[in-house]
C-alpha cells in the first residue's frame, strides 16, 4: 500500500483537513488532551508558506475539519479559509511555524501533554534502544536540553527547530514529545509509540534498578538496522493508517 496521491490540490487540501481533525480525535481517544496544551499541525497542499491547526479552547474530541485554522509563517490566521473560533494557541504557532519554515519536507508535526512522555522528559536523557519499537527512534530523535517556561517567542520556538535538526522527533526536557514527519499518519504512528516507547524505559529502569542490574541495550548496529524497517515515514504511514481505520469504523465516517 502506497500513501494516496491526488491530481486536485483542493481535494488534497480537504483530505488533509479530514485527517488531521481524525488525527486530534485519536489523540483525544489515547488521552493525550491536557486542558488547552497540544497542538497537531498539518502543511496546506496549496499555500505551503501555511499550515491548519485546532482552534485553542475547543477539546480534541470535538475537532471536525470546518474549525480548523489556516495560519502562516507569521502567526495571522487566514480568515476567508478558517473556522469560526479564530483563537490561536501562541505556543502553537512559536513551534510549528519555526519547524514548518526550517524544514520543507515536514508536512504534519506534534506535540501535546501526554503523561509518560512528561515524566521521561524531565530525566533529560535520550530513548534507549531497549526494545524493538524503540530502535525506531534510534539515532533518530534529539534531545532539547532547555526549558524556559511557557514557549511565548520565536526564540524558543527557532531553538527547538533547531535542536530538533533533521530528526524526526525530540525529547524537550520537562516538557514533553515532539514529532515531525512527512505525513499525518507517521506523525501520529511515531507519537503514541515514542509516548509508549517512554513508558517502557522508565518501567525496564525501575526493574533493573531493583534487582541491582542495568537496562540491556540492543547492540548499536542491530539497532541501526532494525530502525531501517521501522522508523521510516513509509513504514510510519503504514504503521499508522489502523489507527484512523479503527476511528472510521468507530465513527461510521470515511472521507468522501
Amino acid at each position: 500500500p502506497l500513501p494516496p496521491t491526488f491530481s486536485d490540490p483542493f481535494e488534497h487540501r480537504a483530505f488533509l483537513k479530514f485527517r488531521l481533525a481524525q488525527a486530534y480525535r485519536i489523540f483525544a481517544k489515547y488521552g493525550y488532551d491536557e486542558g488547552v496544551a497540544g497542538h497537531i499541525t498539518v502543511r496546506d497542499p496549496i499555500r505551503p508558506d501555511c499550515y491548519w491547526v485546532n482552534p485553542w479552547g475547543v477539546h480534541f474530541k470535538l475537532i471536525q475539519p470546518e474549525m480548523l485554522l489556516l495560519v502562516n509563517h507569521e502567526g495571522k490566521i487566514q480568515e476567508k479559509e478558517s473556522g469560526p473560533s479564530r483563537f490561536l494557541n501562541r505556543a502553537a504557532y512559536m513551534i510549528h511555524s519555526a519547524i514548518h519554515e526550517a524544514r520543507p519536507d515536514v508536512i504534519c508535526a506534534a506535540h501535546s501533554h501526554t503523561t509518560y512522555a512528561k515524566a521521561f522528559s524531565a530525566l533529560g536523557v535520550p530513548l534507549d534502544p531497549i526494545t524493538q519499537d524503540s530502535c525506531a527512534f534510534y539515532e533518530d530523535h534529539a534531545l532539547y536540553s532547555e526549558f524556559r517556561g511557557i514557549v511565548d517567542d520565536c526564540e524558543e520556538g527557532l531553538a527547538i527547530a533547531t535542536a530538533l535538526g533533521s530528526k524526526k522527533a525530540a525529547i524537550l526536557q520537562n516538557h514533553g514529545i515532539l514529532v515531525a514527519t512527512k505525513s499525518i499518519e507517521a506523525t501520529i504512528r511515531f507519537f503514541i509509540s515514542m509516548e509508549r516507547c517512554c513508558q517502557v524505559q522508565m518501567m525496564a529502569d525501575q526493574a533493573a534498578a531493583a534487582r541491582g542490574q542495568k537496562t540491556r541495550l540492543i547492540d548499536p548496529e542491530t539497532a541501526a538496522e532494525t530502525q531501517k524497517f521501522l522508523g521510516t515515514d513509509i513504514g510510519g504511514w503504514f504503521g499508522g493508517i489502523p489507527e484512523f481505520q479503527l476511528l472510521e469504523h468507530e465513527e461510521g465516517n470515511k472521507f468522501e
